[in-house]
């Protein structure tokens, strides 16, 4: 692949590090920062954007974004303590299956904002531990459901958490039932403000539209039969990252125009999205060498530096990273370089497993050893999901480029 898939500052950064501090992430704040300025313009009033902090909870990362969103939500006692020390005193939103006491205490004394309930035991536990830790303050509460779609919307989704079997948030036949709660008095320090229903991940436009508009409908039905003001919808996140076209993006000025019309329809509602991988994919890339070149059955094989236990996301999700090949013509050692023929290649690591592919295919025309490759579209859900140890390989470095402070 060529190298429009890298920044001008990564591309220099690939190049220059020396073979031993290979491989490297190299993250692009300045690209980051317009990203999310772009994104933050295209959201109309009354659409507060949070950052999913899983996505990538590098603190340059949160540190960056904190100027265009609105906050932050977590899904672990570790996230919490880790978000609230890189950005502290910003909104911060727990949600997730299986909360413990432990960090739901945690949550409760840090003062988080809002707490996205999803069972009828979290919804007691909560309660409980809110009269015994901030007595006489009242909980924010969201009721996260996972709801069917009749639509279809969820069809093309790489990832769903919602209208199907999972263990993510309510069925929706409690629902009556647990707005009864709430809003008969049973847990007077709870306070119930919404909905969340993050159903799925890598949804375009159209369907991200379709989901709103559904989750939207079906709480103001919920709202009306329970009486209760409707003050906020999350509709999640999961908007979709293309990694086999890198250059086909969200479309957030169509989402943004159909939230204006929903919110419009609504005027006491606030709508929340929670987009994590759309945010940073584009700002990060796994920066590697070529060790060695080989041919094998009539295929030809690229090892390079590190693999999936540093990027685990193609072994994930079964995809082929996008990449730029950069050619190096010095060549330091003594012993004859290895080429490889013109034609397609495959991108391995170090690791003793034929699952170790970050790429097939790669048009190349004959890479040799010491050759740079970077990985792009590695800012999200790439290091922090992947199994680090294994192997015990050295871990990459780690450098960011347009830091605000140098």
């Amino acid at each position: 692949m060529t190298t429009h898939l890298l920044t001008a500052a990564v591309r220099d950064r690939a190049l220059t590090l020396p073979a031993d501090d290979l491989p490297a992430y190299l993250y692009d704040l300045t690209a980051l920062r317009e990203h999310a300025a772009s994104v933050r313009s295209a959201l109309p009033e009354r659409v507060e954007l949070y950052y999913a902090a899983k996505a990538n909870p590098e603190a340059e990362i949160l540190a960056a974004l904190a100027p265009y969103v609105d906050g932050f939500e977590v899904s672990s006692g570790g996230e919490l303590a880790h978000v609230a020390k890189a950005v502290p005193d910003r909104p911060l939103a727990f949600g997730g299956p299986g909360k413990t006491p432990a960090e739901t205490a945690a949550a409760l004394e840090a003062g988080v904002d809002r707490f996205h309930v999803e069972s009828a035991h979290e919804l007691r536990m909560l309660a409980d531990l809110a009269a015994r830790l901030v007595p006489g303050a009242r909980v924010a509460v969201l009721l996260r459901f996972n709801l069917p779609l009749a639509d279809g919307s969820l069809k093309a989704s790489a990832l769903s958490m919602g209208g199907r079997p999972t263990p993510f948030g309510l069925d929706p036949s409690e629902a009556d039932a647990m707005a009864g709660l709430l809003c008969g008095g049973s847990h007077p320090q709870l306070e119930l403000r919404g909905i969340h229903a993050h159903l799925a991940s890598g949804l375009d436009a159209p369907a991200q539209i379709a989901v709103a508009e559904s989750v939207v409908t079906w709480a103001a039905r919920l709202a009306h039969r329970h009486g209760f003001p409707l003050r906020e919808v999350n509709v999640g996140g999961g908007m979709t990252v293309d990694y086999a076209d890198p250059g086909a993006r969200f479309d957030w000025a169509a989402y943004g125009a159909a939230l204006a019309r929903l919110t419009a329809a609504h005027p006491d509602l606030v709508l929340r999205i929670e987009p994590g991988r759309a945010l940073t994919a584009y700002c990060g890339w796994y920066a590697t060498e070529v060790l060695d070149v080989k041919r094998s059955h009539g295929e030809e094989f690229a090892v390079v530096r590190g693999g999936t236990h540093h990027l685990r996301t193609p072994a994930t999700k079964g995809h082929d990273q996008p990449c730029a090949l950069l050619p190096v013509d010095a060549w330091p050692h003594p012993w004859p370089r290895a080429m490889g023929r013109p034609g397609p290649v495959t991108l391995t690591g170090q690791l003793c497993t034929p699952k170790d592919v970050l790429a097939r295919d790669v048009p190349a025309a004959g890479l040799r050893t010491g050759d740079r490759v970077v990985f792009a579209l590695a800012g999200a859900y790439a290091w922090n999901i992947s199994h680090h140890e294994f192997l015990m390989h050295p871990r990459p470095g780690f450098h960011f480029l347009g830091a605000v402070n140098g």
